[in-house]
């Protein structure tokens, strides 16, 4: 039913689910609850919108790590929070996203893989705010095969 809602009522959600690790609930979820794409002046505010966003609490020299802020919809954060877990797991496919989120979490300190999995999901709804405005076709590996471009380039 969820299918056919978003098919006919929503078809940007099609653009949305090109992305590994987002199905029809989060394609959903995410247009319905932003709305408007336009309403935030980056990507990136998408994120904070979220509440996908570290707190922050700076004491001159310390800048502890703290929790996320928790603001904004919860289900669209449980969404993509579930969406940044396929993209980690074993399951999810190689792209920018996965290598992201296993560099992070290989960083090793006590509460490395959920830090990652927020950042992923943070990224995630970035993501697919930037999707949604441009119509772009999504490139899993954007930023590798720029990288190797590059690299080439150079060596010639």
């Amino acid at each position: 039913m969820i299918e056919k809602i978003a098919r006919n009522k929503y078809p940007e959600t099609a653009r949305l689910m090109q992305v590994s690790g987002v199905g029809t609930l989060i394609a959903t979820s995410f247009v319905l609850t932003v709305e408007d794409p336009t309403r935030f002046g980056k990507s990136r505010d998408v994120g904070c919108y979220v509440g996908l966003r570290p707190k922050r609490k700076d004491s001159g020299e310390k800048q502890p790590e703290l929790s996320i802020t928790k603001e904004g919809d919860a289900h669209l954060r449980r969404m993509l929070v579930q969406g940044a877990h396929h993209i980690l797991s074993h399951r999810g496919p190689d792209s920018d996203l996965k290598r992201l989120g296993l560099k992070l979490a290989g960083q090793g300190k006590k509460n490395a893989k959920k830090r990652a999995v927020v950042a992923v999901a943070r990224t995630l709804a970035v993501l697919l705010r930037r999707l949604w405005m441009t119509g772009e076709k999504d490139e899993p590996l954007r930023t590798a095969n720029r990288e190797a471009a590059r690299q080439a380039a150079r060596a010639a």
